[in-house]
Formats: structure tokens, C-alpha cells, sequence
């Protein structure tokens, strides 16, 4: 009897990392077979039979308008973008569009604390600050306060609001450069219209009036 070798089984999980899970491994393996090529020709039969097989493999996506821009994007990603070949005409293949990334969104410093108020009042408060007038800006701010004091009224109905809560809530916002007097009130902004009430229809009388007609052409 002749000794053989175990055959050792390699697991996927001690394999490399598939860079585009849904075209599996095998198209990866082809790709990176075509890498090692030198013959350019041989090179682009292999690369054009691997999207060949990619079309079959998802042939719910044909009709996109951009299906085989994706494929060949798709290629060329799970390339690493490290494959000299011929792509059909009207595809442009750019690595800066594959890995372009948002930049992060900012958000204001007391967005997150005063949330409450709005992001009005962050908008408010700056253009208070720049204002020149100081009469206007004075009563500008007045007006910005009892707009807090409103929208603090609306987030909790149940809290008891103090003015100097909202003024201080002003000054802090504002970094120190708005601020009012400690003995001045802000007074309330209407928040809704109230329409003037109808005066109460007497249901009663109309009713008898109603009852007396009837009997009358009973009568009758």
C-alpha cells in the first residue's frame, strides 16, 4: 500500500476578502488571473469573458441604462484598479469617482443642545450679531426672545418657564455678545390666529318654530 497525503481543506474564512461579495470567487480568481497575463490579446478575451459571465450572473439588471457601465466599474474595483485593457466605448473608468467620498456634514455648536428652539434662531442670532443699529438690534433681540420663549413653551407645555432660563439660553447661543436686562420680560408671541367665536345659535326656538309649522299643517 502507498502512503498518501491528507488532502488539506481550505476554508473561506482563510481566504482573502472578496471585494464585491456578489459576483463570488471565482470571478475574483479570473481577474486576477488576467492581471498576470502579458499577451494584451489574451488579456482582453479573458477580460471581456469574465463580463460576459457577469451578465449572466444578474440578467434582472439589463435593463439598466448603465448596466455595463456598472460591470466594468465593478471590474476594475475588484481589480484594484491594476488591469491594462480595452474598455468599450463611452465607458470612462476613474479610480477618484469610485472612492469620491462626502465630506462629513457640520453641524452648529449648540445645535444639538437647543434643538428645542430651532434652527431658525441660530440664524436669528447671527443676524442679530451683525447688525450695526444698536436701537434696531436691541429690539430685534426682543423679538428673538420671545420667539425662544414661544418655542420652549411648545416642546414642554408642563415646564415652568422663566425668563431668565431664555436669556440666559440667549447669551449662551450667542456666545456672550446678545443679551438683555435682567429686569426686562419677554413677552409672548401669538402663536395662533384665534377666529372671533360665532355667538351660540338658539337650537331651541328653531326647534318649536319647526314643531309649530308641523302642527299647523296638521291642521290644516
Amino acid at each position: 500500500m502507498t502512503n498518501h497525503e491528507p488532502h488539506l481543506m481550505q476554508y473561506n474564512s482563510q481566504k482573502g476578502l472578496l471585494s464585491i461579495p456578489e459576483y463570488g470567487r471565482n470571478v475574483q480568481n479570473m481577474i486576477a488571473y488576467a492581471k498576470t497575463v502579458d499577451d494584451l490579446e489574451k488579456r482582453q478575451r479573458i477580460v471581456e469573458g469574465v463580463i460576459k459571465l457577469m451578465m449572466q450572473m444578474n440578467p434582472h439588471n439589463k435593463n439598466l441604462a448603465d448596466y455595463k457601465q456598472r460591470l466594468w466599474k465593478h471590474l476594475f474595483h475588484i481589480a484594484d484598479y491594476d488591469l491594462e485593457v480595452q474598455v468599450p466605448e463611452g465607458i470612462i473608468i476613474t479610480r477618484k469617482e469610485e472612492d469620491l467620498k462626502p465630506e462629513p456634514m457640520g453641524y452648529p455648536a449648540y445645535e444639538t443642545r437647543y434643538r428645542h428652539y430651532g434652527h431658525q434662531v441660530q440664524i436669528l442670532i447671527k443676524k442679530a450679531i451683525e447688525m450695526e443699529d444698536e436701537e434696531k438690534k436691541a429690539e430685534f433681540v426682543r423679538v428673538i426672545a420671545a420667539y425662544m420663549k414661544l418655542a420652549y413653551r411648545t416642546w414642554n407645555q408642563n415646564a415652568n418657564i422663566n425668563d431668565n432660563i431664555i436669556k440666559s439660553d440667549l447669551k449662551e447661543i450667542s456666545d456672550k455678545q446678545l443679551e438683555m436686562s435682567p429686569d426686562e420680560p419677554i413677552n409672548y408671541l401669538a402663536s395662533s390666529y384665534t377666529k372671533p367665536k360665532r355667538p351660540p345659535q338658539n337650537t331651541r326656538s328653531n326647534n318649536n318654530r319647526g314643531k309649530k309649522k308641523q302642527y299647523k299643517k296638521k291642521r290644516r
